[in-house]
């Protein structure tokens, strides 16, 4: 019989064989995004991407898949610490996977002697093209488990360890990126046209991420749950969970009626909910992910637990 390390290490392996590819993909659409359509421009991403974007900009524009790696080496090795090795071994394949592929953009056309490849533009095809691309490239990345930037893991530890959300610390990091980019380029309009871009790419990473579903999670409490329920399901064609509760103030045995539908079907639910009890109370959420069985929408954004 397999220790459970063993059988462990074998799950994360077939899952890490299942994400490779997604890595590869999005590793060369946000190079393609990088390389096509900011770096020509002179616009920078947000994060270590950024900073490595300035430096090859400062050192050589063949150095930016070196200063890549480099840059996030820290914040590797502090993943592993804080994190785990399962998510360090993601991380640091999706970044070799971008950093491959921003290599094959820059040394391909000179290989073949001819020119790099460049968007020309106007200013916001540039802007919402290359948000797009890049977006949908970290997207799936960070989907499948990957991450590329390291201030993502500052933004983890320093969550844990001071009470900033991670997406405050992601913020503040990127307000001093976007201030150097307009020292580095001396053109402060380059620096507000990549927080512009930085603006769409993270609306489509969140896009990829979450998926195009607008699912809602619905929690139903009643007066008359059984025949509530039985009503939902024949008209809506759903099925329901019914959870058992207590009231916190009247101590009394309440059923909650728990449901899953889609967007679409939310106001015909909240209709004959109405319509049967007046007096029921209705909580509705967002859902970001619904595992059912075989099915999974969407994949959940991180590798399996150790």
């Amino acid at each position: 019989m397999q220790s459970p390390t063993k059988q462990s290490h074998m799950r994360f392996g077939r899952y890490y064989l299942k994400t490779l590819f997604w890595f590869i993909l999005g590793g060369f659409l946000a190079a393609l995004g990088i390389e096509v359509f900011l770096v020509p421009n002179q616009l920078v991403d947000g994060g270590i991407v950024g900073l490595a974007i300035m430096a090859s900009y400062l050192l050589g524009p063949s150095l930016l898949p070196f200063f890549l790696v480099i840059f996030n080496i820290p914040f590797v090795i502090i993943a592993y610490r804080f994190i785990g090795k399962h998510f360090v071994i993601q991380m640091f394949t999706a970044v070799i996977a971008f950093a491959i592929s921003l290599s094959l953009f820059y040394w391909i056309p000179l290989w073949l002697g001819t020119e790099p490849l460049v968007f020309e533009g106007e200013t916001l095809e540039i802007i919402v093209l290359g948000g797009f691309i890049i977006g949908c490239g970290a997207g799936l990345i960070i989907r499948y488990g990957g991450s590329t930037d390291g201030t993502e893991i500052l933004g983890i530890i320093i969550n844990r360890k001071r009470g900033f959300t991670v997406g405050q610390v992601i913020l503040f990091v990127n307000i001093f990126v976007f201030a150097l980019a307009g020292v580095v380029y001396q053109n402060w309009h380059s620096a507000f046209l990549s927080l512009m871009t930085y603006v769409v790419a993270t609306k489509v990473i969140d896009m990829v991420i979450v998926g195009l579903d607008d699912t809602k999670s619905v929690m139903i409490i009643s007066t008359k749950p059984k025949e509530l329920g039985d009503i939902l399901m024949e008209s809506l064609g759903i099925g329901l969970t019914v959870m058992y509760g207590r009231g916190g103030y009247s101590g009394d045995a309440r059923e909650i009626l728990y449901i899953v539908v889609e967007r679409l079907q939310l106001s015909e639910l909240k209709e004959i909910v109405h319509r049967e009890d007046p007096d029921a109370f209705i909580a509705i959420e967002n859902l970001h992910e619904v595992i059912n069985g075989r099915q999974n929408s969407p994949p959940a954004p991180q590798a399996p637990p150790l």
